[in-house]
């Protein structure tokens, strides 16, 4: 049974790789035998705390600085990995933009827009050409719990990952046949950079906590096993899933 999750011999781009959910996603990938290249906005080419980390597990890491802004740039990691045929990506990069929908600027909705979805699609078309061609990969999106609500005050980045949702699904449906899986993790509320002004409204954090059966806000080591799970041979029927990883939340 054991096998079914080890991952020794494999290749996994972690993009949003420097900290947070990204951090311990490829520490649960590392974990299990992956080897990883690591994609971040602002990671280091050498010494960085989460190649560090990745190296301490015995396997090889590398780092490469892509802004997912910049939609060239995203074309152009996307032919460079391409070429290497990674086994798993996982899409995790992310920003979000907190203004009330009536004042949100629109340039906040095109950057969110492009950072969250788009540049995740391009990536992806990318990255999976090698896949399909040799008939297995793994895909795994970060979604989000406002893939399924609304949210309040982040109206691209709802839009975004509700986005993020329908394009699991949609690639799911057409590459399943082709033997490359497609499924998305959505966080709950978890202890990340994104969640410090949530966590830090008293008011706001007290009635999140109140909302969550588990009682605690999730850590992103919460997310480990969801995505060796989506990443291993233990997944391999499973295509065009939304796995909420939330302490109970959308089932109250």
């Amino acid at each position: 049974m054991s096998t079914l999750f080890d991952l020794t011999g494999t290749l996994a781009v972690v993009t949003g790789a420097s900290r947070g959910i990204g951090f311990g996603m490829a520490e649960a990938l590392a974990r299990a035998g992956a080897d990883v290249i690591g994609v971040s906005a602002t990671i280091a080419s050498r010494g960085s705390d989460v190649g560090r980390m990745v190296e301490s597990y015995g396997r090889s890491f590398e780092a490469r600085a892509v802004d997912f802004a910049d939609r060239s740039a995203v074309l152009a990691l996307g032919a460079e990995l391409a070429a290497r045929a990674p086994d798993i990506l996982v899409n995790n990069a992310g920003a979000i933009e907190r203004a009330p929908a009536i004042d949100h600027p629109l340039a906040a909705w095109d950057r969110i827009l492009e950072i969250d979805l788009s540049s995740q699609f391009a990536l992806t078309q990318a990255v999976a050409r090698p896949m399909l061609e040799r008939g297995r990969g793994k895909v795994i999106f970060t979604a989000s719990l406002l893939s399924f609500q609304g949210g309040i005050t982040v109206p691209g980045y709802a839009a975004a990952k509700s986005g993020i949702a329908g394009l699991t699904k949609a690639l799911a449906n057409e590459w399943a046949v082709r033997g490359v899986n497609v499924n998305a993790i959505a966080p709950g509320y978890i202890a990340t950079d994104n969640t410090a002004a949530l966590r830090g409204d008293p008011e706001r954090s007290r009635s999140i906590l109140e909302r969550i059966p588990a009682g605690r806000w999730g850590e992103a080591a919460d997310l480990a096993g969801a995505t060796v799970f989506l990443a291993s041979a233990a997944s391999d029927y499973v295509h065009g899933v939304v796995l909420p990883v939330d302490g109970g939340w959308l089932g109250r």
